[in-house]
């Protein structure tokens, strides 16, 4: 009965095998692909709402280039980069963001800064947020879609501290053509404030009216986290030479046709899971039109004139 056995096996072995290839050739033939099955549960490529139901992953059709002012706030960048992208991955809006980096010695120039950063993006993104690093969005219903009109996101009666109805600074929406049509921002304000005023002014020249946000219902406490520490980095309002009452008018000479600069370098970068690109921009100052790029202090002229004297004394 052994001996049988061991001459019955070799043959159910072969039968085995040739049945297991017929199958695989079978298989192989039949059209199945993984990409046509759809399973019930399957994710992927979904986002959840929030009533955590998967929904379809859809970019908008305009593209936004995030504008952000700066110059030595590192600590807030840190925090901003990678908040900004969770938020506006929400919206699914098709976004980058611009870091647009002052490095010459000037005063700090913002509404310069923007030109600069529009003028570089212009060609490839429909709209801009001129976007302060310092302000952070936490109501998931403040918009970043595209605004048929100018779109102050900031709006008076939600930021935390400035509450006057012609305030459009913070965060402020703007598509290609109309920052265009105004000609850009003034170049004439070096030092904090006031650029923001001009500019509302360009709008109603130009009969762009300024919408805000609708039906929010948080208020100037929880609308938005501002991270600026105003002891630990004081704003620049020295007013100096005749810089007070010319940055009060409207400003017909400077504008985006006629910003004076150098972008360096440009860098892409990444903080946490957020991509960045940093323009390393340098701007140039006519002193002849805004002397107060630089503004020196009653004591800097003094020591200025004793470090004078004592090298006449010394030769």
């Amino acid at each position: 009965m052994e001996s049988r056995w061991k001459g019955i096996r070799p043959k159910y072995l072969l039968v085995g095998i040739l049945i297991t290839f017929f199958i695989t050739c079978l298989i192989s033939t039949l059209p199945f692909s993984t990409e046509e099955c759809k399973c019930p549960g399957d994710s992927e490529g979904l986002q959840k709402d929030s009533n955590n139901v998967p929904k379809p992953l859809r970019k908008s059709q305009h593209r936004l280039a995030v504008l952000v002012p700066f110059r030595d706030r590192f600590e807030e960048l840190l925090t901003f980069a990678p908040y900004m992208k969770r938020f506006l991955d929400k919206q699914n809006i098709d976004y980058r963001i611009f870091i647009l980096h002052q490095v010459d010695r000037f005063r700090f120039n913002r509404a310069s800064l923007v030109n600069v950063g529009f003028l570089h993006v212009k060609n490839e993104f429909d709209y801009i947020a001129m976007h302060d690093v310092d302000l952070l969005p936490l109501n998931d219903n403040l918009s970043y879609g595209y605004p048929d009109t100018p779109f102050h996101v900031s709006a008076p009666d939600l930021h935390p501290r400035y509450h006057y109805s012609t305030f459009i600074g913070g965060i402020l929406l703007i598509k290609r053509d109309h920052f265009i049509q105004v000609n850009g921002m003034s170049n004439k304000y070096w030092g904090w404030g006031l650029e923001d005023d001009e500019f509302y002014v360009r709008l109603k020249e130009a009969n762009l009216v300024v919408r805000r946000p609708q039906n929010i219902s948080t208020g100037t406490q929880n609308t938005f986290r501002h991270i600026h520490d105003k002891n630990h980095r004081k704003r620049d309002t020295t007013k100096c030479f005749n810089q007070r009452e010319v940055t009060r008018k409207r400003d017909r000479e400077t504008g985006l046709d006629n910003v004076s600069y150098k972008i360096l370098e440009v860098i892409n970068i990444t903080i946490s899971d957020s991509q960045l690109t940093i323009l390393n921009i340098e701007l140039s100052c006519d002193k002849t039109l805004t002397p107060w790029c630089e503004c020196i202090k009653t004591n800097e002229i003094k020591d200025k004139k004793i470090v004078g004297e004592n090298k006449k004394t010394a030769l």
